[in-house]
């Protein structure tokens, strides 16, 4: 009985090292974070809160063609598994068969009675045999177990190589539609500047008809006017190309019936958020978990390695019928039954089994440096992303109050010109000057929201819908 208990413990183990997470190759604290709450927790319909980009999101989770290739990944990692799965059970499959043999007669050496020598042994020509072949590897030092091991981390990794690819969607998704948006309402600033700037060529063009106005007036009045209708057809480029990225991202075209667009000055368009403070929130990034069931995968390889050098032993049987004639098959005294072990003991093998070995460890080390490589960068996207944060929130204070006074001081050179008070590059450089920060602005806040947007996955949040 204490021996049954022995085989029993020895068959549940493995080789496989035991493993320990590497420790956090970065700071403890984000610099500059504040706030308690876990991006992660935040499904990307409360993050995004326009209707519009909502709707294009979840099409292009149901459509994104890169989606669904990561998708049929975890299925055929799943498939591998089973397989590997599988090598632990036993084996059984029927077997059947008709044999017909050149001789009738074979000459063997007997050992019987007062002496030894060679005798005729008669054998049928045409014989038939029929049965079941079952066979089992008994895993005694885990070797099948650690590959099982390796091959459930590696479906487990391509799981979250999946929800990856499933956070990286959702963030392109949100940044090629800010790009749109930026350059739609660039463009609705670029078509008032243009009317702007017509409106004072044709007054420059009356007043240059009566003898008040330059040519050189006119004609910087005319460039200044072709300039912005220039710049009306690069955004209007620009914004078309933005929607052919996002058609391919979305995986179909845009429906006609999607909710209107909120301006990118609308605060409820992408929620502020309060990342977690500690590092350790890096932990839940399914790129940084899939780093490590890959790290895991190879730490089970090590197990797999190590038991190459010790035996394998294979238990075969097979139970069935043999007759010399078809019909006699299931005739009594045709029964067949047989059993054998096979214990395979590597003596030499040129040093192919610690030459695995070797490359199973410098496999896992690399495994540790590739986990250590993606949390540092992890850290670093979301300290980048907390530091611009602050910055843009300044920025975009100065640059409104910008736009105010470039306001204030178009209208003034303008009026002053009417007047004859003031030239006309008064006017020029006060328009090109209101005209560049307006569009600043519009830029800003879309880079303000991508931020955040970045933020928000950087901190892994994006998996969850609600």
């Amino acid at each position: 009985m204490r021996k049954l208990l022995l085989v029993a413990q020895l068959v549940g183990c493995t080789m496989i090292p035991r493993y320990e997470r590497p420790p956090l190759p970065v700071s403890d604290r984000f610099p500059g974070g504040g706030g308690t709450l876990a991006a992660a927790d935040q499904g990307w319909r409360k993050m995004f809160g326009d209707p519009r980009l909502q709707a294009l999101i979840a099409l292009a989770l149901a459509n994104n063609r890169d989606l669904r290739v990561a998708a049929l990944n975890v299925e055929a990692s799943r498939a591998q598994y089973r397989i590997q799965r599988a090598k632990l059970m036993p084996t059984l499959s029927g077997l059947g068969s008709g044999s017909r043999l050149a001789g009738g007669a074979l000459t063997s050496g007997v050992l019987g009675g007062g002496g030894g020598g060679a005798a005729v042994v008669p054998i049928p020509e045409t014989f038939y045999v029929l049965g079941l072949n079952a066979s089992w590897e008994f895993d005694l030092f885990g070797r099948l177990r650690s590959l099982k091991r390796q091959a459930l981390e590696s479906y487990l990794s391509t799981m979250e190589a999946h929800r990856a690819a499933h956070l990286s969607l959702v963030g392109q998704v949100v940044t090629q539609y800010l790009v749109e948006r930026s350059y739609a309402e660039q463009y609705d600033i670029a078509v008032l500047t243009e009317k702007s700037t017509r409106e004072t060529y044709d007054l420059t063009k009356e007043l240059y008809d009566e003898g008040q106005r330059s040519e050189l007036d006119l004609r910087a009045a005319e460039a200044q006017w072709q300039n912005v209708r220039g710049a009306l057809e690069q955004l209007s480029r620009l914004r078309v190309q933005a929607q052919n990225a996002l058609v391919l991202l979305v995986g179909q075209p845009l429906p006609p019936n999607l909710p209107p667009p909120q301006p990118l000055a609308t605060a409820q368009m992408i929620c502020d958020l309060a990342p977690g403070i500690p590092s350790q929130v890096l932990l839940r990034r399914p790129d940084v978990l899939e780093a490590e069931h890959a790290l895991l995968a190879a730490n089970a390889n090590i197990g797999a390695a190590r038991a190459q050098f010790f035996p394998k032993i294979s238990l075969t049987g097979f139970a069935g019928t043999l007759s010399i004639a078809f019909k006699k098959l299931f005739s009594d005294g045709t029964g067949l039954l047989a059993f054998s072990t096979m214990i395979g003991q590597p003596i030499f093998t040129g040093g192919a089994n610690i030459a695995n070995l070797d490359n199973a460890h410098v496999q896992k080390q690399i495994k540790i440096a590739q986990y250590e490589k993606v949390i540092q960068t992890a850290f670093r996207e979301v300290a980048d992303a907390l530091v611009a944060r602050e910055t843009y929130e300044r920025q975009l204070a100065s640059q409104i109050a910008q736009v105010k006074a470039q306001e204030v001081r178009f209208d003034l050179s303008r009026e002053r010109y009417k007047e004859g008070v003031a030239g006309y590059l008064d006017v020029l450089s006060a328009q090109n000057d209101l005209y560049a920060a307006q569009q600043t602005l519009i830029q800003l806040r879309a880079d303000r929201l991508t931020n955040l947007a970045d933020l928000y996955r950087a901190l892994g949040g994006g998996w969850r819908e609600n």
